[in-house]
């Protein structure tokens, strides 16, 4: 797998140029390039164009990458046709980055994130033998695109009762990145929900670190934003803020509180000192999501449109801290509060609010 951070190198006109020498010498070409036979995968091609924060962000890129290794592992798609571009610390050339992709003649395009969606509007239209997938998705004039949406209100739900039942001040805090967009409402709105239906009386300190996309890469507003909630009382804070989040793990150490991770379980990225801190993470399966669109791609069967994923499709969940030693961070009690709250959102017997009351 080839990594590019926003350069448009001509390799691919490279990589072809090799095979059609090798091919005449009469041997086979390793590997292949977008678009050919070799190497696994029945020959479709994968790229993947990420967001602000890029690969090792321990969030919400690192979330899809995943979701692209597990086709790779599996062998959905050769390694050698796949290729993966990370943007500016702006993000301000993520829709060059699509375009790259789509011109080199790559079977699927994957875009990591909502900001995404403009763009992909005028490039599906200009690209119809591309797919194109888009995370948290809008896009919506073009029928060669699948918009992969997340019902993110129903995991921070979950992650909002541990947070209350754990809480002893009675008081939490939610750390969202860009504000505005009605998306991080969606984790507010349901980290709320599930705290005030274990205790009505709860307060929920918020903070969110931006309007831009850049929010989502501001570790240290993060860090003296959760320090703010923190010193306010809150003993427990969520964040949905990509690698900003880092911030909150910082400052959860340093005030010796717990944190609450997003999209992965973010304990098994932290350093030991945070992984005792954070009591769980909502998980957002962005993994999965990618896999099964490179899946339907060398199947032939692409899903257009919007595929929406929440508790009842597995698309989100909470994970238990695998360094919870003896119960000490989320108690087998807990796991069956949230277990049951889980099965009766899946029921419909509760209906978790998309957007923050009031």
């Amino acid at each position: 797998m080839q990594l590019r951070r926003s350069s448009r190198s001509r390799w691919f006109v490279v990589f072809v140029a090799l095979g059609i020498f090798v091919a005449g010498c009469g041997g086979e070409t390793p590997g292949a390039s977008p678009g050919g036979e070799s190497g696994g995968g029945e020959g479709i091609s994968v790229g993947v164009a990420y967001d602000i924060g890029g690969i090792g962000d321990q969030s919400f890129n690192d979330a899809a990458n995943r979701g692209l290794q597990a086709a790779i592992d599996e062998g959905l798609v050769a390694e050698g046709d796949t290729e993966s571009i990370e943007p500016n610390a702006t993000g301000s050339n993520r829709d060059d980055n699509v375009v790259t992709l789509a011109e080199e003649g790559f079977d699927l395009v994957v875009a990591v994130g909502f900001a995404f969606s403009p763009g992909i509007d005028e490039t599906a239209k200009e690209f119809p033998d591309v797919n194109f997938a888009v995370v948290d998705g809008f896009a919506a004039e073009a029928d060669n695109v699948t918009n992969l949406t997340f019902r993110e209100e129903e995991g921070s739900f979950l992650v909002g009762a541990a947070a209350a039942e754990k809480s002893e001040s009675g008081t939490i805090g939610f750390l969202g990145g860009q504000a505005g967009t009605g998306l991080i409402e969606k984790f507010e709105a349901g980290f709320t929900a599930g705290a005030e239906e274990v205790n009505p009386d709860i307060e929920v300190l918020v903070e969110y670190i931006g309007d831009s996309t850049a929010a989502f890469n501001d570790p240290t507003k993060g860090e003296a934003l959760s320090a703010k909630m923190y010193d306010g009382g809150a003993d427990v804070i969520y964040h949905a803020s990509g690698a900003s989040g880092a911030g909150l793990f910082k400052a959860a150490v340093e005030n010796d509180a717990l944190a609450i991770g997003v999209d992965s379980d973010q304990s098994l990225t932290a350093s030991a000192e945070q992984r005792q801190l954070i009591l769980t993470s909502m998980l957002k399966r962005v993994d999965t999501t990618v896999h099964d669109a490179i899946e339907q791609t060398r199947d032939d069967n692409f899903k257009t449109g919007f595929q929406t994923f929440g508790l009842s499709e597995q698309g989100v969940d909470y994970a238990v801290n695998q360094y919870n030693d003896n119960d000490q961070l989320l108690s087998s009690s807990i796991q069956e509060t949230l277990d049951g709250f889980k099965q009766e959102i899946i029921d419909g017997n509760i209906k978790v609010p998309a957007e923050p009351a009031g």
